[in-house]
């Protein structure tokens, strides 16, 4: 569902995947070829901007008072908590993770699964950030080798896929 509320509108590009099922409301803007899945919530009272190639799993909850920053090409996975906020490009952010107000989190950054990262964090470029609550420490060999492969490979596909199908 997609609304508006006062002078505030959703802006989403042509490209993109909203599912039927999820809550786009206010002041939010979605990227080209990002989508957005089935139960998450996107409330944009202060300023919510997606940017291209990004996608939020199902069950994420997106809320901002001022602004919430995504860059692009990120995978936000599953039932996600995240509430102003900036993200640069390229990162994932794991399942069940819960990212708090004022955290900056660099490019090329992965967010662990169940993750608290608290209040004001600042999360460097090629940061590895788990546990409750998150530390921060440089990534590994591995996890930069997953990044340059891409998180979001396959996504905008799924997500035209589903466009196409009246999903």
């Amino acid at each position: 569902m997609i609304r508006s509320l006062k002078d505030k509108t959703p802006r989403i590009h042509a490209s993109a995947f909203v599912s039927e099922a999820a809550y786009v409301v206010a002041d939010v803007e979605i990227g080209e070829d990002s989508t957005v899945w089935p139960c998450a919530v996107l409330r944009g009272d202060g300023k919510i901007r997606v940017g291209r190639d990004t996608h939020v799993q199902d069950g994420t909850i997106v809320h901002s008072g001022t602004l919430a920053d995504i860059g692009s090409h990120v995978n936000i996975g599953h039932s996600v908590v995240i509430h102003d906020v900036k993200i640069g490009d390229r990162c994932l952010i794991g399942n069940n993770a819960t990212i708090l107000s004022e955290v900056e989190i660099g490019d090329h950054c992965i967010v662990g699964a169940n993750a608290m990262v608290r209040e004001g964090t600042k999360v460097p470029p090629y940061s590895f950030v788990a546990g409750v609550p998150a530390e921060v420490r440089p990534l590994s060999d591995v996890q930069r080798q997953r990044l340059e492969r891409g998180v979001t490979r396959g996504l905008a596909e799924l997500g035209r896929q589903y466009r196409e199908a009246g999903l």
